[in-house]
């Protein structure tokens, strides 16, 4: 059984998705999540899933600090992947260096096209027909890690911001947790051969 480490900023509608997959599935553990910000939706999610939860805020220390916390976390967790899931921070080459496992996420569009953190909207606005999401591989860049599946709808024409916005989620809800899935398999697999 793999160990996963969700990351999140907000609601928790991926959060959600993959607790329920990984529920499904019956072979992996959700271990832990992180949430960076008093207060977010996703905390009350984990509470309501069973998931331990750590709030982990930057306020009044430096980045390091707070990663170093995030790091003696998923070692006391025995933390295999982290998956970010609307984390909304960069992390540094610190946490990358320092966290032995992978470290995937999701972003909501066809990557390298609007990397950051309003990829909704400039995806929207752009007027290109093809729309959709792209999980990476995390890297010290922002959103320039090697992609590692896409999913994407074409536009009908006409839509608004908000009816993109549910189509992209819904993308996300389907498709994040069947590679987070794929990729505890894995891990399970070459610890099985070790």
């Amino acid at each position: 059984m793999a160990r996963l480490a969700v990351f999140a900023s907000g609601r928790g509608s991926n959060f959600a998705a993959i607790a329920g997959r990984l529920r499904d599935a019956g072979r992996h553990s959700l271990a832990l999540l992180v949430c960076d910000q008093p207060g977010a939706a996703v905390l009350e999610r984990a509470r309501e899933l069973g998931v331990p939860a750590a709030l982990v805020t930057y306020a009044g220390k430096t980045r390091q600090a707070a990663e170093a916390e995030m790091l003696a976390l998923l070692g006391h967790h025995g933390i295999q992947l982290v998956a970010l899931a609307g984390f909304m921070r960069l992390l540094t080459p610190f946490f990358l260096g320092g966290f032995h496992g992978e470290i995937v996420n999701v972003h909501p569009s066809l990557l390298p096209k609007y990397p950051g953190t309003r990829g909704i909207e400039e995806s929207y606005r752009s007027g290109d027909r093809e729309l959709g999401i792209t999980v990476m591989r995390v890297d010290e860049g922002c959103d320039t890690g090697p992609a590692i599946a896409r999913s994407s709808f074409t536009r009908r024409g006409g839509e608004s911001l908000a009816e993109v916005e549910e189509r992209i989620h819904r993308l996300e809800h389907d498709l994040f947790p069947r590679v987070v899935l794929d990729l505890l398999d894995a891990l399970d697999a070459r610890r099985g051969t070790a």
